[in-house]
């Protein structure tokens, strides 16, 4: 699944996974702990803002792609009650190896009877699968795999995303704690109920899917690379918020990135459909010091709108 699309479809897959919680959405010390160093996006959501949200709903429905429905279906079968017991949900895509091997994982936070879970388990003769001191059980038959951390914690997917995350957790290989850029971009957004952290990677290929063909011009070229990372929310009380801020290291930079980005929002504006157009004039493009602000606010009924438009389908398919 390209990066792009997978900003989108990871925060779609939170949004209706679970039941609406607390008001912001952190990751606790055991969460940080098992998502790998080279992390390329984590997402993290809470539900109460969101639970009667239809522009959630049409948002889930719209671009959810196979691979997360996976993870959405695993939970749901797992063996345990996840509208009582989950606080909150989130997703890690991490880099493995060489290339562009990306693999994702789940973290759910919660309060869990692990006790009765794993003897359901047992009463059902699920078959354990050892990996040094961790049990990992089978999600149903969706061929995920998940496993407690405590009480309060639990990691889930393949078991090929699952062994890095939990060598990173025992200590084997480095963990988001060491990803001091990343904590930093953590501290500024995770009092949201919903929030997304992506590195510079990742940021890089989120430009290109929402620049289109403005990504060819030279001036993006010569800058793509000093992206330094960024970081989103999402606020689905009163209609539809959106929140981007993408890090440069100068003035320049981010200026330059906000003359991109304005000039392919105006040939968007030109050839666009009504819906689209009425988002463009939603949509503030500025910079400030060294950051590009992008702000975004539409009430459901018009996010729904713009969904089904072409311009949507353009950034999320990149």
């Amino acid at each position: 699944m390209k990066f792009a699309k997978q900003i989108t479809c990871l925060a779609a897959a939170a949004l209706c996974m679970v039941a609406p919680l607390a008001h912001a959405a952190q990751l606790d010390t055991d969460a940080r702990t098992v998502i790998p160093i080279d992390v390329q996006q984590i997402i993290v959501v809470d539900y109460r803002a969101m639970q009667n949200s239809p522009a959630a709903m049409d948002l889930k429905a719209r671009v959810l792609p196979p691979e997360i429905k996976q993870l959405e279906q695993a939970l749901r079968v797992s063996g345990f009650n996840e509208n009582h017991d989950v606080d909150s949900l989130a997703f890690a895509a991490y880099r493995h190896g060489q290339g562009d091997d990306t693999r994702v994982i789940g973290v759910a936070q919660g309060q869990f009877s692990v006790t009765d879970i794993v003897a359901a388990m047992k009463k059902k003769k699920v078959k354990v699968t050892n990996y040094r001191t961790n049990q990992l059980y089978p999600m149903g038959a969706s061929g995920m795999m998940v496993v407690f951390l405590n009480p309060t914690t639990m990691v889930f997917g393949s078991l090929e995303s699952l062994k890095p995350a939990l060598d990173a957790r025992d200590g084997l290989q480095q963990n988001l704690t060491a990803n001091s850029d990343l904590l930093q971009q953590m501290g500024a957004v995770d009092g949201q109920p919903l929030w997304s952290i992506l590195d510079q990677k990742g940021t890089e290929y989120m430009m290109k899917g929402l620049l289109g063909q403005a990504s060819q011009l030279a001036d993006y070229g010569s800058v793509k690379k000093r992206l330094l990372g960024s970081r989103y929310t999402m606020n689905f009380q009163n209609g539809v918020k959106f929140s981007l801020d993408v890090m440069t290291p100068d003035v320049f930079t981010a200026a330059t990135m906000s003359s991109l980005l304005n000039a392919a929002a105006m040939y968007k504006k030109v050839s666009g459909s009504d819906d689209e157009k009425a988002a463009i004039d939603e949509t503030s493009i500025d910079s400030s010091g060294g950051t590009l602000e992008v702000r975004f606010a539409a009430s459901d009924s018009q996010f729904s709108s713009l969904l089904q438009s072409s311009l949507f389908q353009t950034v999320v398919s990149k």
